[in-house]
């Protein structure tokens, strides 16, 4: 037995992790100075999160789109656990594989946000802003000094524990979603990443350390969400908030899609950085 658990350990220490899948890339010739942006989309979604941001930035910047491990085109290996460090070392991969000459602005949207702010901390260096954009920073219910705060946040726990646990509800709930969405397969859980959604729900969203990570950030943070985002937890930001290298922008009447107009403010916070 104790052979099997060394064996075991050997074997996940020494797997190398997976190189992601490039959607899209602006700039691959030698000769493009172009200031880079590594864009990292969400949850059951890929890098067409990015459709309304990607023309914007690119007549001045490089753009790289990447789909996260199990999403998108980007590999669904059979013995990942989806954690915050697994989606990290996976991305930290990728873009070693881009040789990228000079620090880079890092944009991730949704739990690509918290997978960026935990590249942003370990790899300090490789990122001059990062910018979350409709981060779902959850804390634990006890945390919260505010009894609504704290009653707010046991519900979005309880609402992902429900969605992880009725597989027939939550893919017919995206099925509906999605075909009304202004994105085109901007969202998909299907039997295909079934798995990688529910452990990345369970392994890097509900057992997210983001504020220790934010804390070691120690590029310039911006922070862009709508105002009827319904998966931001209003007492998470309010604690990130107080960080002193985070600043806040507020889009009126935007959700938690990158629509128009929340993809001129993401435009906006970026240029204001070069």
């Amino acid at each position: 037995m104790r052979e099997t658990r060394t064996m075991g350990f050997l074997d996940r220490l020494l797997r190398r992790p997976p190189r992601l899948y490039i959607a899209h890339d602006s700039g691959e010739g030698p000769g493009d100075d172009r200031p880079v942006v590594v864009l990292v989309h969400g949850l059951a979604s890929s890098s067409v999160t990015f459709d309304n941001l990607v023309p914007l930035l690119e007549p001045d910047y490089r753009c790289i789109a990447i789909d996260l491990l199990g999403f998108g085109r980007s590999p669904i290996p059979e013995h990942a656990r989806y954690t915050l460090d697994e989606h990290t070392a996976a991305l930290r991969r990728t873009i070693r594989s881009l040789r990228l000459r000079r620090p880079f602005t890092l944009v991730g949207h949704s739990l690509g946000s918290l997978i960026s702010a935990r590249y942003a901390a370990r790899r300090r260096d490789d990122v001059s802003h990062l910018v979350m954009v409709g981060p779902p920073v959850y804390l634990p219910p006890a945390a919260m000094g505010d009894p609504a705060d704290r009653a707010s946040m046991g519900l979005y726990f309880a609402a992902y524990q429900f969605l992880r646990t009725n597989r027939e509800f939550t893919t017919r709930a995206a099925d509906v979603l999605s075909s009304i969405a202004p994105i085109e397969d901007v969202l998909e859980v299907s039997p295909r990443n079934w798995t990688p959604f529910v452990l990345s729900l369970e392994n890097a969203i509900e057992s997210q350390t983001s504020l220790a990570d934010l804390a070691d950030v120690t590029a310039p943070i911006d922070i862009v969400h709508g105002t009827l985002d319904p998966f931001i937890a209003p007492g998470g930001l309010k604690i990130v908030s107080q960080l002193r290298k985070v600043t806040m922008t507020r889009v009126s009447g935007m959700d938690h899609l990158i629509r128009p107009k929340l993809a001129r403010a993401v435009e906006r916070v970026i240029r204001e950085h070069r």
